[in-house]
Formats: C-alpha cells, structure tokens, sequence
C-alpha cells in the first residue's frame, strides 16, 4: 500500500545553516515527504533568496513564518503542508511551535525543545489540547543499534542496570571560534539565542537523551559542574556530571555525563556505555553500525548492523544490508519516519495499550502523544529542558546534590 506523502513547511534553515539541509534531507530520504513551504530565515530578504534557492513555488516561499502559518490556513485544508520543521535559534523554538500546534499543525523541533520548564510545560499543554504531533528530533535515538542496545537492556540482557557513562566529546569550540563570525559558533555561544546551557545544552542534552532512551531510567539527582574555558565565552563550554537514578530492579543505578566542546582532536565523539548486574553494553556515534556486548566471564560478542539477528525495531530502522554503513542521515530519517507514521495514523490520542499497562507516569504520557510510535514527543523534550535547567543550577550550587525528578 502506498504512503500518503506529507507536505513539509520549514522555518530556519536558510542561507548559511547546517542543520536545515540535514532535517529536509532526512524527511525526505524514503519519499514519504515533500518540502513545500518556507519561512527559511529570520531576514525577510534572506528567507526569499533561501527559498528561491531550494526552488520553492513562490506562493509558498514566505518572508516570515507569521506569515507562513496565516498563508497556510487560507488554503484548504488538503493542500496545506501537514507539518511544520522548526530548525532556527533555539530561542525562536517556543512561540513558532506554540502557534501552528494552536492552528492544528503537526510540529517537529529541533532539540533543544525550548528554553525553559514553563515554556516546555505551556507546549505539552498546547500539544495535548490540539490532538497534534510534535517530535523533538534528538537523532540519535534513531541509530538501529540504539534500538537494539534498548531492546537488550529492556529484555534483562545485561541484568539490572548499575552504572551509565555517556558522554559527548567535540574540539570545534577550543578556541573563541565566535569571534570570527561563523555563524553557528555565533548563535551557539550566545545566551541569549540558545538558551541557559552551552555545551550541556548544545550536546549534552543529547547524551541524557541517549541514556534514558536506551535504559528507561528516570534521573532522582545530579551533581553538576559546568565550566566556561574559553576567556570571555557567556556560556559553558565543558560539564561534568554525576547522576543518580530512581531505584529499579531493587537497584539505584549510578552515572556519569561528560559533554564538552573543547576537547581539541574530537569530532562528534558521542558514546554510552551501559553496565548491568551481568553483562554491559557499549556503542559509539561514529562507529554506529555496531553494538559491544559483554557478558561476565564470557568473550565479547559484536553485533552489527543489518543482520537477522538483531531485534525488530533495529531491523525495521535499517535500509541496506550488513557491511554498508548507515548513519547520520538514515538515524535522522528513521526519526522522521516514526513522525510521519504518527501523523499518518490520525484521530484523537486514545491511550494504547502500552500507555495504559505503564499507568499515569510520564512515560505513559509520551506513549499516548506519540501515538505509539517511536519517536521523542514533546515530553521527551520538556524532559530535556529540565535536564539543563538543573544541570545550570546545580553546578552554581553549593550542595552536593540537586533533586533533578523530572515534574511536568
């Protein structure tokens, strides 16, 4: 049967940005999506000349997206796009996203979500009152073999989890890169566009994503210390983060969190590894296409990408056969999908079955906003924001600990 193919509108990713062409490239990777409409820059004249770029029709090539959302709501509502992809400043996330999920437009965000708890707690409130999608692309939640260590770790394969170390290494910030003009440097360093963290909110809320994806682990406390290296930077540029779970399996599990932006040699550095009463499992963003898993007393076993093997979810997310890489795009793509299917599906949020075994939890909550599909929802990133939030607060702290339950 085939796919209805959604029509996709974009607000950022213009002239000059990096992640816009990796979010339309990715949407559009198995042609179940076609880009349609733009509002693409901040700058009116810029936001044209971008969409003319990308040979957008001119009826849709807007100068801003107020304009953009009032456009689409004249037309009927079978040629309006059927989402919209908000890949600007992180500061410009809350109100483009708050006003098409009002007007009944399915929403995906680039991480993170917004800039605050309240905000991030006004959205899921939008969000649940409209009956939309929104999905928070936390990308590497996409990765088959991510879905495959979370298969593994959900079927007691490593035992009970005791101790998670992620981290998310990168150089490109080593020096005042900011000062040059480079525009994501620029934004990135900048408070006042990307929000309260820098590095811990930049990656870092990347690497908490990628731990509780994976484990199902729900964070008690953290114990952070943020670090601005770089002279006259606004913003951190390093953290160092122990955690604390909520018990499971009569365990409290323990972690670390690393993120930094100055750790000169690093590329995109980001990797987890999961530490359990028998057994761990260790993998790596670039080497993605495979899994380490080790059992005590036991040689180490590789399991790889592509094979019959894996879990469903794994095989399901896989494109090419074994021994021809997949990566970035495919990850962002398979999260994209997951979005599509969701919208798709339509109708109101009734709770799944799986929704309604996990009870009244937050979990169950993005079960019933994801339609069960599998994707990060707009929980999922107000969890995020309340990661940094906490992150910031702690390492200005001087307690040991600071309570980081996530209360929505």
């Amino acid at each position: 049967m085939t796919q209805r193919v959604l029509k996709m509108g974009m607000v950022g990713g213009g002239r000059g940005a990096f992640i816009g062409a990796v979010h339309r490239t990715a949407a559009n990777l198995d042609n179940g999506v076609r880009f349609t409409a733009g509002a693409l820059s901040s700058t009116s004249e810029k936001a044209i000349a971008s969409g003319k770029d990308l040979g957008l029709d001119d009826r849709r090539n807007y100068s801003t997206w107020a304009q953009m959302l009032e456009g689409e709501l004249k037309l009927p509502p079978g040629e309006r796009i059927d989402f919209v992809s908000i890949v600007t400043p992180n500061n410009a996330h809350f109100p483009v996203a708050k006003a098409f999920a009002e007007a009944g437009f399915n929403v995906v965000c680039d991480k993170p979500m917004v800039v605050s708890s309240e905000q991030a707690r006004e959205l899921i409130a939008t969000v649940e009152k409209a009956g939309v999608v929104l999905g928070v692309t936390y990308n590497y939640s996409g990765y088959p073999m991510v879905k495959q260590a979370r298969s593994m770790i959900a079927g007691g394969e490593i035992g009970v989890v005791r101790k998670v170390v992620v981290e998310y290494n990168q150089g490109w910030l080593a020096s005042a890169l900011e000062q040059s003009g480079q525009k994501q440097a620029d934004w990135r360093t900048d408070p006042a566009r990307s929000g309260l963290g820098g590095a811990i909110g930049d990656i870092g809320s990347h690497a908490e994503q990628l731990a509780s994806y994976t484990t199902g682990l729900e964070l008690d406390a953290i114990c952070a210390d943020l670090t601005t290296f770089v002279p006259g930077r606004k913003i951190d540029d390093d953290a160092n983060v122990l955690l604390r779970f909520k018990p499971k399996g009569g365990t409290q599990a323990k972690g670390v969190l690393m993120a930094s932006q100055v750790e000169v040699g690093r590329e995109n550095d980001l990797r987890l590894r999961v530490f359990g009463t028998t057994g761990s499992l260790d993998w790596r963003q670039e080497d993605p296409n495979a899994l380490v898993h080790r059992l005590d007393g036991q040689p180490e076993r590789v399991l790889r990408r592509g094979n019959g093997y894996l879990c469903d979810a794994a095989k399901a997310n896989t494109r090419l056969p074994a021994g021809h890489p997949e990566a970035f795009f495919e990850a962002f793509a398979n999260v994209y999908n997951a979005v599509g299917q969701a919208i798709r599906a339509g109708g109101a949020m009734a709770p799944p079955k799986e929704a309604a075994r996990l009870g009244d939890t937050h979990e169950a909550r993005a079960v019933r906003l994801s339609r069960g599909f599998d994707f990060p929802t707009v929980v999922d990133g107000a969890r995020g924001v309340h990661f940094i939030e906490k992150c910031v607060a702690s390492s200005a702290s001087g307690e040991k600990w600071t309570p980081a339950s996530f209360d929505l």
